[in-house]
């Protein structure tokens, strides 16, 4: 795994999230909320987002076991992107929070296109209405164009894929808490978080476990 080579933020905002994504996970998670990601041409504001503890009791993690070449990047340090592909179809992105060998990361679930939306909806003509096109975490990267190709990737420098603080605060009352969607385990820590009322927040579904007959 090549990460950038002397990373940097970008500016003295970039620098100050920088800071707040090296620190514990939980605070890292509500503070992505507003950010803005683009990639591809496209930006999208986040509007909700999942944490994953990695190795410090959290089953759901994919770091749950160790490391492996397929969450290498996950044991930081922070401010990069753990890309994956599931059920064979879907990419995911995370972003790398806490110190080196914590394995922590912050799924990035779903957001508003409030930049490239005709590149947006070239990419994903199927889709009917605007809000739509990022609300879920594959849809997002769908939007995005983010793949394989995003993985380590530098987030909060000047590269294609680029992680950038909110325009304006979020107040600490508009961000609500709750259980984690579809995960198999740990499903009801309270580790989503979303802007209230936001309509690009995903349905909740609690895991239930198959019954085998």
């Amino acid at each position: 795994m090549d990460l950038v080579p002397d990373a940097c933020p970008a500016d003295a905002a970039s620098a100050e999230l920088a800071d707040l994504l090296a620190g514990p996970l939980l605070p890292a998670a509500r503070g992505l909320l507003g950010c803005r990601l683009s990639a591809g041409g496209v930006t999208v504001r986040i509007a909700e987002v999942e944490a994953y503890a990695g190795m410090a009791g959290d089953p759901a993690s994919h770091a749950h076991r160790g490391r492996t070449p397929r969450n290498a990047v996950m044991f930081g340090p922070a401010g990069y992107a753990y890309v994956y592909f599931t059920y064979g179809m879907h990419w995911c992105v995370n972003v790398v929070t806490g110190h080196e060998e914590e394995a922590a990361a912050v799924l990035l679930r779903a957001g508003a296109v409030v930049d490239g939306l005709t590149t947006a909806r070239e990419r994903r003509p199927a889709v009917r209405r605007d809000l739509d096109l990022a609300r879920g975490p594959a849809r997002l990267c769908a939007t995005l164009g983010i793949d394989r190709a995003a993985y380590g990737a530098y987030l909060l420098g000047d590269g294609p894929v680029r992680l950038r603080p909110p325009v304006e605060p979020v107040p600490q009352e508009a961000v609500v808490a709750g259980p984690r969607v579809g995960v198999t385990g740990a499903h009801d820590l309270p580790w989503r978080f979303w802007l209230d009322g936001d309509p690009t927040v995903s349905a909740y579904r609690r895991h239930v476990p198959r019954v085998r007959h």
